[in-house]
Order: structure tokens, then sequence, then C-alpha cells
């Protein structure tokens, strides 16, 4: 079950498109004077070392921000993007990627608050240290604990304003429908939350059954939806010249989220196809914007 480290895949392609809406809405979010509740179900361990092992062992910031910062005439939303990641770095290189709960807290007010959760025996310390560094005791709390069940006390919030991001690793088949059964229950519990679940495109029946189930969720709730997927290369194994096979890795992933700022739909469609443009691997890169 942990085997699943994400300083592998820091700054990847899915970490663009999961940031890049991820700051869009807390812009919007953060608009209105009253206070906010940031839930974040899979925390991770915070922040990143793009220079270190497991970064350099994968390569995949390289094929993600890195071609990013030195592209010009971003969209406005990754243009915002782009400066947060960079305010966690000296001007000269990217070396510090700021997983969900950085970025979060960059963007928060003193009135907003964070609450994060992770069981991950490696990351949840890490997390602990990194937050301590903060010194925002009073913003912010980590949860040692399964984050598909924690939100259960955390909702309805007060005051009654929330963002709730689900991100697991989708290391077990389980997290799929633990996904749609996390949205069924916090739609139930705080109807007009805004919720963001970012899902992997992979060559798996239950990654292709998501979003159709969360579509059909959120239309039984009477709610507004948007999903935006980012594909870089094809899902295609290759047959090697030895006989073995040579998996692609991640093609692509997605964000579906229910209650989305309203600004946001056109935010992503001028970001998507740079995206899609930007961090191509093959001729297969390819980008969808929906709404209901």
């Amino acid at each position: 079950m942990f085997s699943y480290r994400h300083a592998f895949h820091a700054g990847n392609h899915g970490d663009v498109l999961k940031h890049t809406v991820l700051i869009a809405c807390l812009r919007h979010l953060t608009l209105k004077e009253t206070g906010l509740t940031v839930i974040d179900t899979h925390a991770g361990a915070g922040l990143y070392r793009l220079d270190g092992d497991y970064a350099r062992t994968s390569g995949e910031a390289l094929e993600g921000v890195q071609r990013l910062s030195g592209a010009a005439d971003l969209a406005p939303a990754l243009q915002d993007y782009l400066e947060v990641v960079r305010s966690f770095n000296s001007k000269s290189a990217l070396r510090i990627y700021p997983g969900s709960p950085f970025i979060t807290q960059r963007l928060l007010r003193p009135q907003d608050r964070l609450r994060l959760f992770e069981i991950h025996p490696s990351d949840l310390p890490t997390l602990v240290r990194n937050v301590a560094q903060l010194e925002a005791d009073r913003q912010i709390t980590v949860y040692s604990e399964d984050g598909f069940e924690g939100i259960k006390k955390l909702l309805p919030p007060q005051p009654r304003r929330a963002l709730l991001l689900c991100d697991p690793s989708y290391e077990l088949k389980s997290d799929y429908a633990r996904v749609h059964a996390l949205l069924q229950e916090a739609i139930k519990r705080f109807a007009t939350g805004c919720y963001a679940v970012w899902y992997p495109v992979i060559a798996r029946p239950e990654a292709h059954e998501l979003p159709r189930r969360l579509k059909a969720l959120a239309a039984r709730a009477g709610k507004p939806w948007l999903h935006a997927t980012l594909t870089v290369k094809s899902a295609r194994v290759r047959k090697l010249e030895d006989g073995s096979e040579q998996r692609p890795g991640l093609p692509g992933s997605g964000m579906f989220l229910v209650n989305p700022p309203y600004l946001l739909q056109e935010q992503l469609q001028a970001a998507l196809p740079q995206m899609a443009e930007l961090l191509a691997q093959d001729d297969h890169a390819s980008h969808l914007l929906e709404t209901g």
C-alpha cells in the first residue's frame, strides 16, 4: 500500500494541471471577506526537492513545470501558477516544488484555515516538520488520519465556506470507489462546498469510469460541475527488441470539480491548449474541457 511517493512525480504534468486549477480556485474563493476552510485529503510531504534523488531519478519535473519556466506569453492562469512556484525558489532556478499544502497556505489570509490529512509513514513526519517551519499553528492542522474518513468531522465548516481537494495516489483500485463515496458524503453534509478531485488518465477501467460516475453524482445532486483533462502522450505499451514491454508512465490526468468558481471555465479555455502544446511528449497530446 505505501509504495507510492509523490517526490518522484513532483512538478510533473499532473501537478501542473492540478495546481493551476487549485490556484485559480483559491484566487476566486479568497475574494470574499468571509473565512475559508481548505481541506486536503492526501497532503503528502508538502515540499519537494527538484534537485534531490527522487526527482532526478524520474525526471518528470523536466517534462512538467520546468518546460513552462522558459515559455513566453503564458495564459494568465498558467502564469499565476508559475509565479507561485517560483516564489518558493531563488530567481536562478527551480529547486523546490511546493505541494498543495504549501501552495494553499501561501494564498490564504489570516481568517482562513487549512486542514491536512496524511497517513504515509514517511510523508507524515516530513509534512509535520515542513509545516512547523511556517509557524502557523492557528491556521494549519495536520491529522494523522485517513482523509477519506477524516473529512466527515470537518463538514460543514464554520464559517460555511470550504474548498476540498482530493488527490489520492490511486495505488489501490479501491481508491476510485472511495473518491466517489467521499464526494457523495461531502455534498450530503455540505452542499455548497467547492470540491476538486484529481485522478490519473490511465488504461484502467476504474479510471475511465470515475468521471462518468462523478458527473452522474453531481447531476443527481443538482450541482454544477467542470471536468478538465490533460494528456501529454500515448498510453500504448511499447514492445522492445528484447521482447520486454516499456510502459509509458502517466500519460494524462484529470480534474473534476463540483461547484466550480464561475470564472474557472474561461481561465482553463485559455490555459489548457497551452499546457497540451508545451507539455506534449508525442503527437498524442490533447486536452478536454466540459461542464454541466
